[in-house]
């Protein structure tokens, strides 16, 4: 038995409780039940996770970028391209990251004393990293276990498994969000709602939710994802009377939607379809009591898809005690980060973006007092190469992520800080960076935030007992 499929004792508890519910009072349903109590999150307070992921594999070395003087030189020369050193190539600016720059409250100087800034158009971002509200990651992937140059070009995979399918976009998506490849049916993201669904019995339904379509970060083995639309839960067109102005077509369409039947699947679909139902009631009743001010509401800017996520995540949030529940995983996204050319077109744009959406998020969320209680952080397919490709960048393997919130320790970088260089062996060519931090431990450093005991961390993380250090310290 792999080790995802392996049972945490909290899952466990609540096969039993399960067991109970449907009648089965075996003693060792019964004994499991009463120890149940003492195994569910015992806290009486709120927790959420919220992961931004960037479809596409954002380009890490324009996000967060080399800014002193002798590290920005080596920068701009890898990424100049056939220009040579007086073009620009996709190397920024250096007079248009003064800005930006960041200067960390504590920790030890990074490799070759690098010294970074983000994006200009992170000012937002920057400005939450001098509050101590913003971390970085340094260079995290995904890892089987701690790889060097040499295992990464050994040909025994035995010895030096990597994992699957490197530099493809959606097998990448898919191991960052679940840890396996394309085809994978749960994340640990749901694995995290799953042990979390005992502390939202009220409206467990509400434990795992998508603002962005389906996404496998937020399916459980029970956690079952529920998606959400930027304007609240989504209704049945056919039997939605603002959107269907004929009584007699949604009677006669839910008479037909929503009966028990002797057929199985008939059935089945009936009881998914009468549960969406009832929990549109539920989700639209709570978030009507749920309103931010103008002055927030401003902070998130029209026709930016992220932001409209974001927004809905901030009020299911602030909706919280009156769902009843404790503990929740979110999913927004953005996409358009392929960027293999027009990268100084495009890119900026989405950097933007991003900031826009992440600060009004943060901005909600102290309006809401839930600050405290709130992580949130970036993921994607992958980084890109360092070197040009043409007026772009390549499919690549580590980045830097970003991690926002009341409880972060921010201000600080967390992890290796990779050369700045095609040659060196922190990369595996053209600047693709061999991941130092593995997804597991970026992962477990905040699952042990969400409440998930060090036990329980094999169950969710396939990998984690690979890695020595599981608490990065960035919260």
């Amino acid at each position: 038995m792999s080790k995802p499929d392996q049972w945490t004792r909290r899952l466990v508890l609540q096969r039993a409780m399960q067991l109970g519910a449907m009648g089965v009072a075996t003693p060792l349903a019964i004994n499991l039940a009463a120890i149940s109590e003492a195994a569910a999150f015992d806290s009486t307070d709120y927790k959420a996770l919220v992961c931004v992921f960037m479809y596409g594999g954002n380009d890490y070395a324009n996000t967060v970028v080399p800014y002193d003087a002798a590290n920005y030189a080596l920068y701009h020369q890898i990424r100049a391209g056939a220009g040579g050193e007086n073009e620009a190539g996709i190397a920024l600016a250096r007079a248009n990251l003064a800005a930006t720059a960041l200067t960390p409250a504590a920790g030890p100087a990074l490799t070759d004393n690098l010294q970074y800034a983000l994006h200009p158009n992170l000012a937002g971002l920057k400005g939450l990293w001098d509050q101590g509200r913003l971390a970085v990651q340094l260079n995290v992937g995904p890892l089987v276990q701690p790889t060097t140059l040499a295992q990464y070009q050994s040909t025994n995979r035995v010895a030096n498994p990597l994992p699957p399918k490197l530099f493809s976009h959606n097998d990448q998506q898919s191991i960052w969000q679940s840890n396996g490849s394309e085809g994978s049916t749960i994340g640990w993201g749901g694995r995290l709602g799953d042990i979390a669904l005992s502390s939202n019995a009220n409206n467990s339904l509400l434990t795992c939710i998508s603002a962005s379509g389906n996404a496998v970060f937020v399916a459980g083995r029970d956690a079952l994802q529920y998606q959400t639309s930027p304007a609240g839960a989504i209704s049945i067109r056919g039997i939605d009377p603002n959107q269907t102005n004929w009584p007699a077509l949604r009677t006669a369409l839910n008479s037909l939607i929503t009966p028990t039947s002797n057929h199985v699947l008939e059935n089945e679909y009936s009881i998914v379809t009468r549960r969406s139902i009832a929990m549109e009631g539920v989700v639209n009743g709570a978030l009507a009591g749920v309103t931010l001010s103008n002055t927030t509401n401003a902070l998130f800017p029209a026709g930016n898809p992220l932001a409209a996520q974001l927004k809905i995540v901030a009020r299911l949030i602030g909706a919280s005690t009156a769902l009843g529940v404790r503990r929740q995983v979110f999913f927004v996204s953005l996409g358009g980060f392929d960027n293999h050319n027009l990268l100084m077109q495009d890119h900026p744009r989405l950097m933007q973006r991003l900031n826009d959406a992440m600060t009004a998020f943060y901005a909600a969320t102290v309006e809401l007092g839930m600050q405290n209680r709130v992580t949130t952080f970036t993921a994607s397919d992958f980084g890109r190469t360092l070197s040009s490709n043409a007026d772009g960048s390549d499919h690549g393997w580590g980045s830097h992520q970003f991690i926002m919130g009341g409880a972060v320790n921010g201000g600080r970088y967390y992890g290796t800080a990779p050369h700045v260089s095609i040659q060196t062996d922190d990369q595996v060519g053209q600047g693709r960076l061999l991941p130092s931090t593995s997804v597991d431990q970026f992962a477990a450093t905040l699952a042990r935030w969400f409440g998930c005991s060090a036990g329980e961390l094999p169950g969710i993380l396939p990998n984690v007992g690979n890695f020595s250090n599981t608490n990065l310290g960035f919260v």
